[in-house]
């Protein structure tokens, strides 16, 4: 398949603000490329991004980094991070492609229908409180928030609203054109504020930080695709594999699911190259539906990323199809995790910032096909 073309695209991140720190100033701007997506059939060049739970550190890097000496009696606690500014959460932004540079149309952030702005801080219950404890600058622990989420992919719907993927849960948020919540899909046994315990209970068992990574609805809006970032945390799970659930896009009935296959984690050269990988540092990152039956799946490890079409009416281990790959394009950055699909020929793909906090830019490229990405 001859190469697409690659166009980087003209972006700057919009500021969110300083934090004086004992070892320097903490610069934050606006995160958005952890997820995107385009409204069904639209080829205007209109998308949307959405950030994670917001900005966040972990705990080594917020003592050798910024020289929060004080937070060194939790150094080595595994999972925990620093909300440097816990009143920074997930956000939804309206993006256009003009020309060859991508423009900031507007922001929302998550709210609850009572107003509330949804935070980035963990959900309450033992599991997923215990699994990735926050806590302030200060290192006081910061309370588990039953309306809290930390997403990571977005799908939005034909009449503009949207679903939204999220890894604490880790759940399905639906959200209207305004940017409140109005459904939140979790697993049984999850306390999130509104949650309706309709998704399979085994899906509580995600790993660290690897929940719903990546979301897509079908043109048609009957289904949605939603992909884990791993495979499960149980014992017998096959890790060379990660999961992709065809649910109803009304109800949250699972109609099917399908198993993914990750490449040799040796194959990821410029990753390979730069230390040793193994099968724990494969991920799918992003899902984009190009039909009713067929995905674009974006699986990466870090410097090294690939895009694949899957078709999900040949059984339920998927076969792949290649269609891009960093390692065969000069010119990508790394952490790779938005992609959107602007026309039949056309992707946008997006890097993760992290909210400025490694001095990271978000980077967006448009790739343009020579031939229908749905085949």
């Amino acid at each position: 398949m001859r190469p697409p073309e690659v166009t980087s695209l003209s972006w700057r991140d919009p500021p969110m603000g300083e934090i004086a720190l004992p070892g320097g100033v903490l610069r934050l701007t606006l995160g958005i490329g952890s997820g995107l997506g385009c409204r069904p059939g639209d080829t205007s060049g209109r998308f949307w991004g959405i950030g994670d739970r917001g900005p966040n550190l972990k705990i080594s890097e917020a003592i050798d980094d910024y020289g929060l000496t004080a937070l060194e009696p939790l150094r080595g606690l595994r999972g925990a991070k620093v909300l440097p500014a816990p009143h920074i959460g997930p956000t939804l932004a309206e993006l256009q492609v003009s020309g060859d540079r991508v423009e900031l149309l507007r922001s929302l952030p998550l709210r609850m229908p009572n107003g509330e702005v949804v935070s980035g801080r963990v959900l309450p219950a033992g599991h997923q409180a215990e699994m990735e404890p926050a806590f302030d600058v200060e290192g006081v622990r910061l309370a588990p928030d039953p309306a809290g989420a930390d997403t990571e992919s977005v799908a939005v719907l034909a009449d503009g609203s949207f679903w939204v993927g999220e890894e604490y849960g880790p759940s399905l948020i639906k959200v209207d054109v305004e940017g409140v919540v109005r459904r939140r899909w979790t697993p049984a046994g999850v306390a999130a504020a509104g949650g309706e315990a309709l998704l399979p209970a085994r899906a509580a068992e995600r790993r660290m930080n690897r929940g719903f990574e990546g979301l897509a609805v079908s043109p048609d809006g009957r289904w949605l695709y939603a992909a884990f970032q791993s495979a499960l945390d149980r014992r017998g799970v096959d890790r060379t594999h990660a999961a992709i659930w065809k649910l109803d896009a009304q109800t949250g009935a699972l109609e099917a699911e399908f198993e993914y296959p990750f490449d040799p984690p040796s194959s990821f050269t410029a990753d390979a190259a730069a230390g040793d990988v193994g099968i724990d540092d494969l991920k799918i990152c992003e899902l984009a539906a190009v039909s009713n039956n067929r995905l674009l799946v974006l699986e990466r490890i870090s410097k090294s990323a690939r895009i694949y079409r899957v078709e999900l009416s040949g059984g339920t281990q998927l076969a792949k199809t290649l269609m891009f790959s960093t390692d065969a394009s000069s010119g990508i950055a790394p952490d790779l995790e938005g992609m959107a699909v602007i026309s039949d020929r056309e992707l946008i793909l997006a890097t993760d910032n992290d909210f400025g906090i490694s001095r990271a830019e978000t980077q967006f490229y448009r790739l343009r096909f020579y031939a229908p990405l749905g085949g």
